[in-house]
């Protein structure tokens, strides 16, 4: 993690986003007033679990056991910090 961006304890996303499925795409995108991101399904993962109650560790922790896999740690954290400057998360 970059010493200029510090992640929320609990990440969640920002009330300017809303993240859904759009079936037009077949898949997860954040709309917000401007428009839309089309999300990948490892971006989409992880931001459905940021809902301001699980902590970081629980959800890489959800997610390792949810795909079986290990070390997804940096690969949360990059995309949590990709989200907090593009103002995704808070």
């Amino acid at each position: 993690m970059s010493e200029s961006t510090v992640l929320p304890d609990r990440p969640k996303l920002s009330r300017r986003f809303r993240l859904q499925f759009e079936e037009a795409q077949s898949r997860w995108v954040l709309l917000y007033p401007e428009g839309m991101v089309q999300l990948n399904d490892s971006a989409a993962e992880i931001l459905k679990r940021c809902d301001g109650e699980r902590s970081l560790a629980a959800i890489v922790e959800e997610l390792q056991t949810a795909f079986n896999v290990q070390d997804l740690k940096p690969q949360v954290v990059s995309l949590l910090e990709e989200g907090q400057r593009r103002g995704w998360v808070e």
